[in-house]
């Protein structure tokens, strides 16, 4: 599920009959559920909204998923070879890593593990 940029994952609990989630682009916990896909849908989209109107009652700034930066920690051996196959290929680090990184999410399709 996707709203505003804000992406739910959602799971169903056989036993109590409720389809649940969480949104997984936060670092902040929000969580929904609905006993049918439409109550799950308006209250995955009421939960976003609660947020954003809590983030502004604060006068916070909401988080933004994925800003497009992030840092990894790996050892000295690793970036090495990962900038030695970035230069061989004539791209900057960042660049070879983005493409490396696509490469792998699209193989092992994310996307289908999103419900939309």
């Amino acid at each position: 599920m996707e709203y505003k940029g804000y992406l739910g994952k959602v799971e169903f609990d056989d036993e109590a009959g409720i389809f649940y989630g969480e949104v997984i682009n936060l670092r902040d916990v929000i969580t929904f559920a609905g006993e049918s896909v439409q109550e799950l849908r308006e209250a995955f989209q009421a939960s976003v909204e609660e947020y954003l109107a809590f983030c502004a009652e604060r006068g916070e700034e909401p988080e933004k998923p994925f800003s497009g930066t992030f840092t990894v920690r790996i050892p000295p051996e690793l970036h090495r070879a990962i900038a030695v196959q970035a230069k061989l290929a004539n791209k900057s680090l960042n660049s070879w890593v983005g493409e490396v990184l696509a490469d792998t999410a699209a193989s092992r399709s994310v996307e289908r593990q999103v419900v939309r």
